[in-house]
């Protein structure tokens, strides 16, 4: 506010002192109201919560029966729940770069995982990186005035490399820069931008196989679980931009395994479901519980969620916040060693993880993309509600620029779904959603309304599969695979894919034939 002169003239040496009075109450109403506007339009913060292989059913307010997740169900009860919203991409890293960019896989840098290398091609911690003149959501929110901040696994990029998070918009980054080392819920060590810490004297492996003998409490328990430490910063972070506004960007390990959960959660299940332990056959570290151990990683996770807001109460911005909470991508998949558990001893059928939905991680159907989203920012978004819209991952970056009061930057793939999440009509979608995925032997698909492009194996030795198609609309299961019978969509849908795949010699994928 401009300073102001006054001369002292025999007019205004004669002013009563009620007058200047007056004058002074009235200047200062006008700067309350001035303020209270401000603050009345002010940007919200942004809190971006992204789990880590949650299937799609596993939470209550998605039809989970077994497992408790009382703090996101309460999410959802306050805000809107989205019932077909997809991942970037159906693993890790490239689902979370198109989170990030908006771009889909089809043009993002990152389509598959691969880890990091020296100069002799030895796998190194981190993984490949974005490239330095990639725009992220987190470089436009921090250009127009927001603090930001990321904790817990990263996956994009080393902290030597252009794809590291302080090359991305993000004030601080604290956590796992290598997801690979998120294996472990007890690492060595952790990262604060570029500088790595010591955290545990005696850390606890993720990966540990054990054929034969009794699994005890010590093969998947340690000293000093990262993810609540990690919360204790993220809770640090907002007292201390508190002001506002900020970006907090919260990409969870839960509940990704090793099964290493907090022991107190898995005496809260019962015993009688776990008939034998998992013995680390289909990879990661034994652990005696196997189906209590992993519904207690998924309530892990909801007691963070808790933590995160019952923080933002504390500091009174539930009412300037918009909250999302989703999935990197589906549950965990199978394991040829075993049956019944899958990969890490995941027993994703006892759960009923997918509702149904063919495929898990790993896979372009929809059980290995189909993931919970739930937001929630008081008197904007209505509370209680659904949306059945067909999302993605690519509208996230369009959607809170435009949540935020900013102009969609150009180049996009996603498109705003600030309408929908508000409750009004959704937007008519510019570019179809796209997948290019260079992992599990090559996978592409391509979803135009309710109408889905598959096709698997693009680079597997035996050639790749038939183009697929399927009506989600109907089949949401993918079941019935309706190319034969209409080959126009076929053409034009394939056409449409070919024209979305733009060429990345780091990860390439032909379309085939």
């Amino acid at each position: 506010m401009k300073s102001f002169r006054f001369s002292h003239s025999r007019a205004q040496a004669n002013m009563t002192s009620h007058s200047i009075h007056s004058a002074w109450v009235a200047l200062f109403v006008a700067c309350l109201f001035l303020s209270s506007s401000l603050e009345a339009g002010r940007p919200p913060n942004i809190v971006l919560m992204v789990a880590d292989d949650l299937g799609f059913a596993e939470l209550g307010c998605y039809g989970q029966q077994k497992i408790r997740t009382p703090n996101i169900d309460r999410l959802a009860a306050e805000g809107r729940r989205f019932t077909r919203h997809d991942s970037g991409a159906p693993t890790c890293a490239p689902s979370r770069c198109v989170l990030l960019t908006g771009r889909h896989l089809g043009h993002a840098d990152i389509r598959a995982n691969r880890q990091a290398t020296d100069a002799a091609g030895k796998a190194i911690e981190g993984q490949h990186p974005m490239a330095a003149t990639t725009r992220t959501l987190a470089e436009v929110l921090k250009a127009h005035g927001y603090a930001t901040a990321a904790f817990g696994k990263w996956g994009l990029g080393r902290p030597d490399s252009p794809g590291a998070p302080a090359r991305h918009g993000f004030d601080l980054f604290l956590g796992y820069n290598c997801q690979a080392q998120a294996h472990s819920y007890y690492p060595p060590h952790l990262w604060r931008n570029d500088e790595m810490f010591p955290f545990n004297a005696h850390p606890v492996p993720g990966h540990v196989r054990r054929t034969q003998g009794v699994v005890a409490k010590s093969d998947w328990a340690g000293e000093r679980r990262a993810p609540e430490y990690m919360v204790d910063e993220a809770l640090a972070f907002m007292r201390r931009q508190r002001g506002g506004p900020f970006f907090l960007y919260l990409p969870f390990i839960e509940p990704h395994v090793a099964l290493q959960p907090p022991p107190d959660l898995v005496e809260t299940y019962p015993a009688d479901w776990d008939d034998r332990p998992y013995l680390g056959q289909c990879g990661y570290t034994p652990h005696p519980r196997p189906r209590a151990a992993y519904a207690a990683l998924v309530t892990a996770l909801d007691r963070h969620v808790g933590r995160i807001m019952a923080g933002l109460d504390a500091l009174g911005l539930r009412q300037d916040t918009l909250v999302v909470f989703t999935s990197d991508n589906g549950t965990t998949h199978d394991a040829a060693a075993d049956p019944v558990l899958g990969v890490g001893g995941v027993d994703a059928r006892f759960f009923g993880s997918t509702a149904g939905l063919r495929g898990r991680k790993g896979s372009v159907y929809e059980g290995g993309l189909r993931v919970p989203l739930i937001v929630r920012w008081p008197g904007r978004v209505p509370a209680g509600t659904t949306s059945a819209n067909w999302t993605y991952f690519a509208d996230h970056f369009p959607t809170l620029c435009e949540a935020a009061g900013l102009a969609v930057p150009e180049g996009l793939d996603g498109t705003s779904q600030w309408p929908d999440w508000r409750g009004l009509a959704p937007r008519p979608r510019r570019v179809p959603m796209t997948w290019v995925f260079a992992e599990y032997g090559g996978q592409v698909a391509l979803r135009d309304g309710a109408l889905k492009l598959v096709r698997t194996n693009l680079m597997a030795k035996g050639g790749p599969g038939p183009w697929e198609l399927y009506d989600l609309e109907s089949d949401p299961g993918e079941e019935r695979d309706l190319a034969g019978r209409r080959p126009g969509d076929v053409r034009r849908l394939v056409e449409l894919l070919a024209r979305e795949n733009a060429e990345n010699a780091t990860f390439p994928v032909s379309l085939g034939k």
